[in-house]
């Protein structure tokens, strides 16, 4: 079974700081990949402040191409919106059992 580590963020604008983090669980973790999981809406920020939800996605991926084991992930795109962590660990669980 593979592990798969979850970083959760609005990543607006992703910066060196998040990606120190996500080296850093990966180098010293035995994790296969971690998702860096672009939020749409954090339910405490206001969304106005927010850069384009794609934007942001297209971001990350720029970011992390020389990272083999970070990978960005939409998931959260698809819920409803504001989201709570809780619920995408609930739909990730039932999606990957």
């Amino acid at each position: 079974m593979r592990k798969i580590g979850l970083f959760f963020g609005s990543f607006n604008p992703i910066h060196i700081g998040h990606l120190i983090i996500a080296n850093h669980l990966v180098e010293h973790s035995d994790m296969d990949e971690l998702w860096l999981v672009v939020t749409p809406q954090n339910p405490f920020k206001e969304k106005k402040s927010l850069l384009d939800n794609y934007h942001r996605l297209e971001m990350v991926h720029r970011a992390v191409e020389a990272y083999p084991k970070i990978r960005p992930s939409d998931i959260e795109f698809r819920l409803p919106q504001p989201n709570y962590t809780i619920n995408t660990l609930m739909y990730l669980e039932e999606k990957f059992p």
